[in-house]
């Protein structure tokens, strides 16, 4: 019988492998990211995010 690795575990082993300084990094990443794709909404700023998050699969509509 095979197992399957779950997110759960995928985080679990982030957890013990990654050192605080990268998961600071990681952390201050999608923090940043998170930033310009919900309040950067400027129009050409927003059209080029737009198109991002849709080469990226987020559905954003």
């Amino acid at each position: 019988m095979t197992t399957t690795e779950t997110v759960h575990d995928r985080i679990g082993i982030a957890r013990d492998e990654l050192t605080t300084g990268q998961l600071l990094a990681v952390f201050a990443f999608v923090a940043a990211l998170t930033f310009t794709l919900l309040f950067l909404q400027e129009p050409l700023a927003h059209d080029s995010m737009h198109n991002f998050r849709h080469a990226v699969g987020v559905t954003c509509h």
